[in-house]
């Protein structure tokens, strides 16, 4: 049976002389895994849709419960993030994390779309690598089911917290004066409070679009990142070599020193 989808590669390996084994997530499928035969040949059609973060019109081949890709065209390459290596590691991460919450054979438009405009902010628009990150991280784990509560203190019920704190593992916000000093914690201020409010409750559509200034964009990014990392308890690979490469100033931060 022949299955027509579009997908982006989340993951490619090598696999025997000249093919590959991809972790594609499709838009009615959802995360697959699909063997590309011949794909590593010189002038392989199938070449260039077969690549890490490439999105293309695919035609599946199903026997037996096992997918090979058997035509492919590719509708979006991402250029602008192939020529960067920030970008491209970034958004490395971003496949590798959603590789992770994705589940075989679910359908799932709201993970798909994110990191498709995660990748489009990067690309095409040159949003603030740091921005795109942490509002990425965020509205995942809303997506997969881990969304925070930051309407209010979860213990005064302040709309408006002094000295706001995101508690990592409790998925609750709390002001300073509430906090137990339980479990990990990172600190907001008002700015980064009201730009994650927006990644959360605000139009999908308007993901990345709130203005930030250094310090609440330092706080917002910890935030998130330990949030995702808590969350789904592990560490990423790409997300190490994204940091290794070069961390911008505005995202340092002295995370020893924010723990309580």
């Amino acid at each position: 049976m022949y299955i027509q989808t579009q997908g982006l590669v989340l993951r490619e390996t090598n696999y025997k002389e000249a093919d590959k084994i991809l972790t594609v997530l499709t838009r009615e499928g959802g995360k697959q895994t699909v063997k590309a035969r011949g794909c590593r040949r010189k002038n392989s059609p199938l070449a260039p849709s077969a690549q890490l973060l490439v999105w293309s019109d695919m035609t599946l081949f199903d026997y037996r419960d096992r997918l090979t890709l058997n035509e492919a065209e590719p509708l979006e390459m991402f250029w602008g993030v192939r020529r960067d290596v920030e970008k491209l590691a970034l958004c490395a991460y971003f496949a590798e994390v959603t590789e992770t919450v994705a589940e075989e054979g679910r359908p799932d438009q709201a993970l798909l779309s994110l990191i498709l405009n995660s990748m489009y902010a990067l690309d095409k628009l040159d949003k603030p690598l740091a921005l795109v990150k942490a509002a990425f991280e965020l509205k995942l784990l809303c997506v997969a089911g881990y969304e925070p509560l930051l309407d209010a203190c979860a213990v005064c019920g302040r709309e408006e917290p002094e000295g706001p704190r995101l508690d990592l593992g409790e998925g609750v916000l709390r002001c300073a004066a509430c906090s137990t000093g339980e479990g990990a914690s990172r600190p907001l201020d008002r700015t980064s409070l009201e730009a994650m409010r927006h990644v959360v409750y605000g139009d999908p559509k308007r993901l990345f679009s709130f203005p930030m200034d250094g310090p609440g964009m330092e706080r917002m990014a910890a935030a998130c990142e330990d949030f995702l990392l808590v969350q789904l308890d592990r560490g990423f690979r790409t997300l190490d070599f994204y940091k290794g490469l070069w961390i911008p100033p505005q995202y340092m931060v002295d995370r020893k020193g924010d723990a309580q």
